[in-house]
């Protein structure tokens, strides 16, 4: 056990008044925090109002250039994808909308825990696409969002033209296998983990958030100035952490009910995974998600870890540009 973890368990069996002190203490290094890290990464892009809140976005590229949505893992926001292959696709004249998920960011986390179901963040995210007069668009999912982009294939197919899984978690899975910090295993039911957010939470997570960079990016080293450049800090806000828990939680259960559906998509898919992933293994998921769904072309790149749109950005860029060039191919007078 961590020195950090024994600390925690000593202030949890603290005398009443003893825990109250601490998770007041907490409580106020969790404002200041997130007043720190709200003032140091404001909004980079243009909202979207949505029934019930609005969503940010990140945007780069010319505006009628064929629509390509990205959206991004656990503990992340739009900048992660947008600084890691975005910009890049960009400059090859796609118009790339980044956005931050439902909660994370600087988006409304819109119908509160309902929201840690990818298919409910897949119609909030449907409607800003319809409001925006975008799609159907080729949709990036990364990590986790590869569950959400495949819910919103299968039930918005309207919005999508096609499907770029990055190392996806889309397969079911049990509950055991989620990774979760230490400290919120030791308390996930509702009520705690919501206390825990809003106190002592954020200012450990801020102590372990650069182990975490490193650690996504095995066995690759942390790109450099990766936290700083993506606003990784953001994540410590105390509405962000509990629906980051709310995310991961849920998901197993979200898969098993959505994957028996993998069958019926008729969307042009590139499943593309790191061979050497020790976060999201490409045996249990990309190579069963690409056998799932009829037609989809499965990539495997040796050697490589989970943040594949940095470490790999130059050839997953690539494969986007071919993927896209062969649906064209296939169907000269597709419109994006």
């Amino acid at each position: 056990m961590s020195r950090v973890a024994a600390l925690l368990i000593t202030i949890l069996s603290l005398p009443f008044a003893l825990l109250g002190l601490v998770l007041a203490l907490g409580a106020v290094a969790s404002l200041v925090i997130a007043l720190r890290v709200g003032a140091e990464n404001p909004p980079a892009g243009p909202f979207v109002e949505v029934a019930g809140g609005r969503l940010a976005t990140i945007q780069a590229g010319p505006a009628d250039g064929p629509p390509v949505i990205l959206l991004h893992g656990a503990s992340a926001n739009a900048s992660d994808p947008m600084e890691g292959i975005g910009r890049r696709l960009a400059e090859k004249g796609f118009h790339v909308i980044a956005f931050d998920r439902p909660g994370f960011g600087w988006s409304d986390r819109i119908d509160g825990s309902e929201a840690a179901a990818p298919a409910v963040q897949a119609r909030i995210i449907a409607e800003a696409l319809e409001k925006m007069g975008v799609g159907p668009a080729l949709v990036f999912g990364h990590s986790w969002a590869g569950a959400l982009a495949l819910a919103l294939a299968l039930d918005h197919p309207e919005r999508v033209s096609g499907l770029v899984l990055a190392a996806p978690v889309a397969m079911p899975m049990p509950a055991r296998m989620l990774v979760l910090p230490w400290y919120w295993r030791l308390a996930l039911k509702p009520p705690v983990a919501w206390l825990l957010s809003r106190t002592i939470g954020p200012p450990l997570a801020q102590y372990y958030l650069p182990e975490t960079a490193k650690r996504v990016f095995q066995p690759q080293p942390e790109v450099p100035g990766y936290a700083e450049t993506v606003r990784a800090s953001l994540v410590l806000r105390p509405g962000t952490l509990l629906a980051n828990v709310q995310d991961l939680v849920g998901l197993p259960a979200a898969l098993a009910a959505q994957s028996p559906r993998y069958g019926d998509l008729r969307v042009p898919t590139l499943v593309i995974s790191g061979a050497a992933d020790p976060i999201v293994r490409s045996e249990t998921q990309a190579t069963p998600l690409a056998k799932a769904i009829p037609g989809a072309r499965l990539v495997l790149l040796p050697g490589i870890g989970h943040m594949i749109h940095f470490v790999a950005a130059d050839r997953l860029t690539a494969e986007i540009v071919r993927f896209t060039a062969e649906r064209r191919e296939a169907a000269p007078f597709l419109k994006d």
